[in-house]
């Protein structure tokens, strides 16, 4: 089995797509409800889809994009006015995280993790 996308709500169309092409995703559909975008090499994807009701996108799912040059990607997208609700910072799970929030209140992290993300000390034997 694989992921095929993650959707998000987007309580304005065009303004969603801006920030998500900011960020580097690269736009492949596009239609007046619904947008979607390849990232990285292409193989995973992620979508927008139009609502009038944003009360759950705050508290709904949490979406991580692996970085393998956080920091420089941070500085870069602050440099294009985007806002970071946090500069990247070591966790005690492993990992660097940048956290900011989309158009339509989603939350967002970006992070790096290296091996750590798949393989932490504290994995579970096969």
């Amino acid at each position: 089995m694989r992921l095929n996308q993650v959707t998000v709500p987007a309580l304005d169309l065009a303004r969603s797509i801006a920030f998500y092409q900011a960020l580097g995703l690269k736009l492949i559909v596009e239609s007046d409800s619904y947008a979607r975008f390849e990232v990285g090499d292409g193989t995973d994807t992620f979508s927008l889809h139009v609502t009038k009701d944003a009360s759950g996108a705050a508290n709904g799912p949490h979406v991580y994009f692996e970085c393998d040059d956080l920091d420089a990607r941070v500085a870069e997208l602050k440099a294009k006015g985007i806002a970071f609700d946090n500069d990247p910072k070591d966790q005690s799970w492993l990992w660097r995280e940048a956290w900011l929030t989309d158009p339509a209140g989603v939350k967002l992290c970006l992070y790096a993790a290296g091996e750590n993300r798949r393989y932490p000390p504290w994995r579970l034997e096969d």
